[in-house]
């Protein structure tokens, strides 16, 4: 007969117990917080990109807005551009050709549009005009997914279809130099800041047609559009102020006094303020919307031109042309939290989503 011994387990401790309690417990903490941990950390590394125009260069730089610094460049093989818009999905950025000069001066024309996968780093299409346009300023409509560029020589703005990059049709502006587009965030209208002209057209973007053209000064620059769509903002480049256009008029309404001529400019996303590029004073104004007053003033690098904000509206970035450098400005205390280096003439930006 076979004897078989039957090993039964040591009795655990009460301090043994506790001890293993405690192991468990930390282990299911860790299961359980890591995919939260994980998906936080992307968000606060991968929110976004900021992209750049380096005109003096030709090339379009990709800042890393975490790190503060322009990680990559990407030459855009012509002469040169001086915008650029994103994709909504984040993961292209298309960047007109303009030519060699500045708007209304002697140069060349030009007549392309290059399409940049930001992931690869590389130019991997074209948009051809047929002829010299001058091609100037992209904005991504995402009410029907097309794209809108201003064409000056021909006083349009063209229509690309972003998937097969043919141009899909044209809305006239009927005057000179329609140098920068916005368009309001239902997709109804677009506004075209005419440079030597001094006026604002009015365009119905559905309709595709010219609504309206609105005198504003002898010269404009630059334009933008409220977070609401009730108002536009041109600045006048004769007299130190900016233009206030209602959009439901198509009037100037009031006028904004600032210390000397703005340019770029860009409304915070709560709706609360207007940020005023002011070159001559190398520094921003900031403009209360309820009282359309400027309330303070922050020191920049030299010459400012364009504002973007971040889309969690915490920071405002302003590219200093004359300086490599692009402001990152804390909108909670108005401080210059960092100046980013990018490339030379850095003029144009616009933000890339980062998709996982």
């Amino acid at each position: 007969m076979t004897n078989h011994s039957t090993h039964l387990p040591h009795k655990l401790s009460s301090r043994s117990l506790r001890i293993l309690r405690t192991t468990l417990g930390v282990m299911t903490l860790v299961i359980l917080t890591f995919p939260f941990m994980r998906a936080q950390g992307n968000a606060e590394t991968g929110s976004g990109l900021l992209l750049v125009v380096n005109q003096g260069e030709a090339t379009l730089g990709i800042v890393d807005p975490q790190a503060a610094k322009q990680i990559a460049t990407i030459a855009e093989g012509g002469v040169t551009g001086h915008e650029v818009a994103v994709s909504s999905d984040g993961k292209t950025a298309y960047v007109p050709i303009y030519g060699d000069s500045s708007v209304g001066e002697a140069g060349t024309d030009g007549r392309d549009m290059v399409v940049i996968d930001i992931a690869s780093r590389k130019v991997v299409g074209h948009v051809d005009f047929g002829h010299g346009v001058r091609p100037h300023c992209v904005v991504m409509n995402p009410n029907d997914g097309l794209l809108y560029v201003t064409t000056e020589l021909d006083k349009t703005v063209t229509i690309i279809d972003p998937k097969t990059l043919q141009v899909v049709g044209v809305i006239p502006t009927g005057q000179e130099q329609s140098h920068l587009l916005v368009i309001s965030r239902d997709g109804r209208f677009g506004y075209t800041a005419n440079v030597s002209a001094g006026t604002v057209s009015v365009l119905d973007i559905p309709g595709r047609k010219l609504v309206a053209v609105i005198p504003v000064s002898t010269k404009v620059q630059r334009i933008s559009i409220s977070i609401d769509d009730k108002s536009v903002f041109t600045a006048d480049q004769a007299k130190p102020q900016l233009a206030v256009i209602d959009t439901i008029t198509n009037k100037v309404k009031t006028r904004i006094p600032i210390a000397d001529p703005g340019y770029g400019t860009a409304s915070t996303l709560d709706g609360r303020w207007l940020l005023v590029c002011v070159p001559d004073a190398s520094q921003v104004s900031v403009v209360d919307l309820k009282t359309l007053r400027v309330v303070r003033t922050i020191a920049v690098p030299k010459v400012p031109h364009e504002i973007v904000i971040s889309p969690d509206d915490k920071t405002a970035y302003v590219s200093c042309i004359r300086t490599k450098k692009v402001a990152a400005i804390n909108l909670s205390d108005w401080s210059v939290k960092s100046l980013i280096e990018a490339g030379e003439s850095v003029d144009g930006m616009a933000w890339a989503a980062r998709t996982q």
